[in-house]
């Protein structure tokens, strides 16, 4: 006997603010009850009773005789009877997660029907087409869905069935035809081995075993796991009273979003379909027309549709996505949410609304997620490239895709998942493929509307789909797809752009993104809630700009390593490290000096007025030295005793004299200042003289000069000591005046341990958390991520990527006691972090949690940072 918890609630015991019990469906249908609008009636079983059916074998039986009270109730606001031969009440049983998942669940219409029910519905509904096209509905659906039939047999049977009637669409198959369908349709769900069960109470029975079932089905696992949707959730069932869409002209059925889910302008946009049921938008089956012709063909429901859509925003203080369905003339919500959108109509609607008083700006920066402002920084087509456009289909999802015509998900799903670029082409997509849409750049389809479900899942992976080019032709067999007299073969290059509904044919070059005021007046709003300011890594003016012009309130890594790599460099570099004794190490270093001092000038005046943090010299010196086989190949011909052949082999002495077992370990960062510290004074003497003559020029230059590897308290004062001794010489000879400090980066637990020793020399801390994961974890990233950090994902050791995403209960522990410790000593010591793990929006959420003082990430991921660090304050991150 199941306890006396309550896991059913009728609509008009529920509310919004239920919906983490009711689930989303649920919730919005019992507070749109609520409000009294045109709902039919229902009731919800919980997502609670999700939970308890994976735990218990016979729970649905345990709650048995709840349902049949339930539908007594419906039976009652009604005014029909479940299972009745006179006037039958069917219903729909539909899955709802408290977040949303849009078509990966199962959902049953018309659940009710048999032999007896159909003969009813006919002679009630007055028209037999309808009741028969019902019955297929229902047969076609629960065999899918509850006895796992293949669909595609029920489909091939459609198909003929139109032909035998001379017709091209289901709609207009005649009574007759649909009534031998039936009798098919039962005949392939015998010979599946199944057995249609005719009794509606044992239909309803299994109806919700399947809608729980489907919770871990392998598509809703994967969107869940895309989405970062917790298991535990579970689903409701939602069992709600059929109206139809599909007895005849003055019926349809539809989905409108308030606003447009592409650009975010505030107009209806939505679709509809004539004599029809839902599954026929969404499916893609039939290509809808716009809702905005609802007016003309109904107007009485279009002004009605208009006023609730106003309503349910208003009501909801957000973009609705709507679905409604017209029997005879009078009109029905089925369910709100809100709807998925892209990420250029996600800012567009929130900055609307907060300009229209509707939101605050705390609300409006809430609005938008951080993998939105990803896609935002996704390239687009460039304007001016030549395009062979070979079709235009519905521009579904914004955005530009390039890549290689494949047209199975499973292929998309295997060869992008590799890093190779596709375009998935299909028919239409079903649920079923959410894995190779996930892993595609883009999607086209020849059938379904902009609301089908390509075009939904699309818009909330943020891939560019055009949908509805029902001119292209596809051959699943063969491989190809043809439009217009041209043939497109697996493999070949096609571009889509989905923000205009354009394919073309071969690759088109990308251009970086533009912001717009939308998105600027966003950020700036995000800036102001934010407890953290966000930096950005840059080693060149470029990289500074670029920054800079992204909102970066200052640098917080530039690497100088990078400025020895470029080709006029790297033979003096070369020779620096090739050289035996400090005097022909310092000719080399002096040429280096000037190299460097240009490098600073010209990001310094990029950054004027804001910080620049510059790490001294990282990496071991072998790195800069060809590779011994290189090297032993060069000497190939020349006379051993040659000049160059000398020189050649002192390079290849050099170079096994600084070779190690293990260089991440090894003789590299404030270990080569403390053993060749004229390395480090040319460093600090370029960084000085360049600040010194921008500040007499009047600019505002902020230096801080980073001492990286520290693990000692020597080492540390050691390097601070020459820092400060070379900026004073410099200081003095210009007779400027500067603001300077000098700090480390804690990459290293034994920095983290002693923070509070490093704290009496060190201004500042950075965290590297690049290398204080590798050597906390004591994995190698490159060989780690090679070998077996995926696995270790898929097997749950890990539940992402430890440098992808923080490691709190390790590496955040010893970040904890870094901060802990350094403030200990130095109160107003400034905080920040600088490995990877500053644009991860989960990563900066831990760092507001520690308080630093500010995230440092790439140029391009400093709106990302922004935003995250803004909804970390407001504890949407956490």
């Amino acid at each position: 006997m199941v306890e006396s918890t309550k896991y059913i609630y009728d609509f008009s015991e529920g509310s919004a603010d239920m919906r983490t019990l009711l689930g989303g469906k649920g919730a919005n249908l019992a507070q749109m009850w609520k409000i009294g609008l045109p709902v039919p009636p229902g009731f919800i079983i919980t997502t609670e009773a999700c939970h308890k059916y994976w735990e218990e074998k016979d729970f649905i039986a345990g709650i048995w005789d709840d349902v049949e009270a339930a539908v007594a109730r419906v039976e009652k606001l009604a005014g029909k009877k479940f299972g009745s031969s006179e006037n039958p009440l069917l219903v729909s049983v539909r899955s709802g997660a408290p977040v949303s998942m849009p078509g990966m669940m199962d959902t049953i219409l018309n659940l009710g029907l048999n032999d007896d029910t159909v003969a009813a519905l006919a002679k009630s509904a007055g028209d037999e087409r309808f009741a028969y096209d019902s019955y297929r509905r229902f047969i076609q659906m629960f065999s899918d869905v509850v006895l796992e039939v293949d669909l595609e047999k029920f489909e091939e049977r459609l198909a003929q069935a139109r032909e035998n009637a001379g017709v091209k669409e289901d709609y207009k198959i005649p009574a007759e035809e649909l009534k031998k369908l039936v009798v098919d349709y039962k005949k392939i769900v015998e010979e599946a081995g199944c057995t249609f069960p005719t009794d509606p109470w044992v239909q309803l029975r299994l109806a919700i075993d399947a809608v729980f079932r489907s919770w871990n089905t392998p598509r809703a696992i994967t969107y869940r796991k895309i989405n970062n949707i917790p298991a535990e959730y579970g689903t409701a069932v939602n069992i709600v009273t059929m109206v139809f869409g599909n007895l005849g002209d003055d019926c349809g059925t539809g989905v409108c979003f308030t606003r447009s889910p592409s650009n975010g302008e505030n107009k209806l946009f939505g679709e509809y379909l004539i004599n029809a049921q839902g599954e026929d938008v969404v499916a893609g089956i039939r290509t809808p027309v716009p809702i905005a012709s609802l007016e003309k063909a109904m107007p009485e429901v279009y002004k009605e549709f208009h006023r609730i859509a106003k309503l349910l925003e208003t009501h909801y203080r957000d973009a609705q996505d709507i679905e409604f369905t017209v029997e005879r003339g009078k009109l029905y919500i089925l369910q709100t949410r809100n709807g998925k959108r892209t990420a250029s109509a996600a800012v567009r609607i929130a900055m609307d609304m907060l300009h229209e008083g509707l939101i605050d700006a705390e609300t409006a920066v809430s609005r938008v997620a951080p993998e939105q402002v990803e896609q935002l920084l996704h390239p687009q087509l460039d304007p001016k490239a030549k395009r062979d456009m070979i079709v235009k289909g519905l521009p579904a999802s914004p955005g530009a895709a390039v890549g290689k015509v494949v047209f199975d998900a499973d292929e998309a799903a295997e060869r992008g998942g590799k890093g190779e670029a596709v375009i998935l082409v299909r028919p239409e997509t079903t649920p079923d493929d959410i894995h190779g849409l996930f892993a595609a750049q883009g999607v086209l389809t020849s059938h379904g509307g902009m609301t089908s479900h390509a075009a939904v899942v699309a818009r909330g992976l943020g891939k560019p789909c055009v949908s509805g080019a029902e001119s292209v032709k596809i051959d699943l067999v063969a491989g190809t797809f043809s439009v217009g007299g041209v043939t497109v073969k697996k493999d070949d290059f096609l571009t889509l752009d989905g923000t205009n509904g354009d394919v073309i044919l071969g690759k088109i070059e990308l251009i970086e993104p533009q912001f717009d005021e939308n998105f600027r007046e966003l950020l700036e709003d995000a800036d102001k809630i934010s407890n953290m300011q966000v930096w950005a890594n840059a080693d060149t003016p470029e990289d500074a700009r670029r920054a800079r012009s992204f909102g970066a309130k200052g640098i917080g890594l530039c690497r100088t390593e990078h400025m020895f790599m470029a080709a006029e460099r790297l033979p003096v570099m070369q020779e620096m490290v090739v050289a035996t004794t400090t005097e022909e190490r310092v000719a080399q270093l002096k040429k280096l000096e000037v190299m460097q001092e240009e490098d600073f000038l010209g990001i310094f005046e990029a950054m004027e007025g804001l910080p620049v943090t510059v790490r001294l010299l990282d990496p071991p010196l072998h790195e800069f030295l060809p590779k011994i086989p290189e090297l032993t190949k060069a000497l190939e011909g020349l006379a051993p005793e040659s000049a160059e052949a000398k020189k050649i082999n002192a390079t290849i002495a050099r170079a096994r004299e600084l070779h190690e077992q293990n260089p991440m370990l090894g003789f590299r960062g404030c270990r080569l200042g403390m053993i060749f510290p004229e390395i480090y004074e040319m460093q600090a003497r370029a960084i000085f003289n360049a600040a010194c003559k921008l500040t007499k020029k009047g600019l505002r230059i902020i230096p801080d000069i980073m001492i990286p590897l520290v693990g000692t308290q020597e080492e540390m004062k050691s390097m601070r000591k020459l820092v400060d001794e070379t900026g004073a010489a410099v200081i003095k000879e210009t007779g400027v005046k500067l603001e300077y400090m000098v700090g480390t980066m804690i990459e290293l637990p034994r920095a983290a341990l002693v923070a509070d020793q490093l704290a009496e020399y060190a201004q500042f801390f950075s965290f590297g958390t690049n290398d204080l994961t590798q050597t906390t974890f004591g994995y190698s990233r490159d060989d780690a991520e090679g070998k077996f950090l995926g696995q270790y994902v898929e097997m749950g050791v890990f539940e992402e990527n430890p440098f992808a995403r923080l490691d709190r209960d390790g590496v955040g522990a010893l970040m904890e006691i870094a901060v802990g410790k350094g403030r200990s000593v130095r109160p107003g010591i400034q905080l920040g972090i600088c490995g990877e793990h500053g644009g991860n929006p989960s990563s900066i959420a831990f760092c507001n949690k520690l308080k630093l003082n500010y995230v440092s990430c790439s140029p391009f991921r400093v709106p990302v940072a922004r935003l995250s660090a803004a909804l970390a304050a407001l504890g949407v991150l956490k």
